[in-house]
């Protein structure tokens, strides 16, 4: 079958969730710094970022997600498990749609329509206008630079809150700008744009705060638009722990119909 608008807006949580599965409980002390340095390169800068990425073997969490397309809203609760580089288990209450993401693949199934998918990344990089793999989600995951900042060249500026970062070539089809907040190094937002296709994809990481020695994202917000369509999603995050051990559930029902990409 066909993707239908509900399957989208479906799809577009689902990249909520995949952007922002790290975060830490209210309780945890929020993290900041507003002393900005005109004096640093774009090169430590970006050695910094890297400095504090996030390490863990395992994570769980309880999730609240806000959903909007400007006709209408929704909001579910999520379970999460995650065995990092290896595997992204999600499900709403009572198993409605689980989701199961590893380096091969992408599926899911959603009782409510009776469908389902299992296949590549091209269904999330269909819905979020850029190519994705296993690597590219999980560094988003951990509030981290979608493509490796390491790659290419960058000029730096200063804002009133954080250093922004824009590739020194200028490109017409695909634009990137990364605001990183001083002091932690970690992303304060990112947003890719492709200005012909009329598509952009902003990422606000509002605050981080302290987790077991680990810095993590807190309340997230995700703006995706795609020509006339504005998605919003927001994300409160609860109950993280990491290094727990896991397990995996997933199985596809018998008799669904299978989501046939366009």
């Amino acid at each position: 079958m066909k993707m239908k608008k509900s399957t989208l807006r479906i799809g577009w949580v689902l990249i909520g969730i995949f952007l922002f599965l790290l975060s830490s409980c209210r309780s945890a002390k929020i993290i900041s710094d507003n002393t900005l340095d005109a004096s640093l390169s774009a090169k430590t800068i970006i050695k910094n970022h890297y400095r504090s990425t996030v390490n863990f073997k395992t994570l769980t969490s309880k999730l609240r997600i806000e959903y909007s397309d400007g006709e209408s809203s929704q909001s579910l609760g999520v379970s999460l498990r995650m065995e990092k580089d290896k595997a992204i288990w999600l499900s709403a209450p009572l198993g409605v749609v689980k989701v199961m993401i590893t380096p091969d693949r992408v599926s899911f199934y959603n009782k409510l329509e009776n469908n389902y998918f299992d296949g590549s990344f091209e269904y999330l990089s269909q819905l979020l206008g850029t190519d994705l793999d296993f690597n590219k989600v999980q560094n988003l995951l951990l509030g981290e630079a979608l493509f490796d900042l390491r790659d290419e060249r960058y000029e730096v500026s200063l804002n009133t809150t954080s250093y922004e970062l824009k590739p020194s070539s200028s490109y017409e089809l695909f634009k990137t700008l990364f605001q990183i907040s001083p002091g932690t190094f970690k992303l304060a937002s990112q947003q890719i744009a492709q200005p012909l296709k009329k598509r952009l994809l902003e990422i606000r990481y509002k605050d981080y705060q302290q987790k077991d020695n680990k810095l993590v994202p807190n309340n997230v917000g995700i703006v995706a638009i795609d020509n006339n369509q504005r998605n919003v999603i927001d994300i409160e995050f609860r109950n993280v722990e990491f290094n727990g051990k896991i397990s995996f559930p997933y199985k596809i029902p018998n008799g669904y119909d299978k989501i046939v990409l366009n």
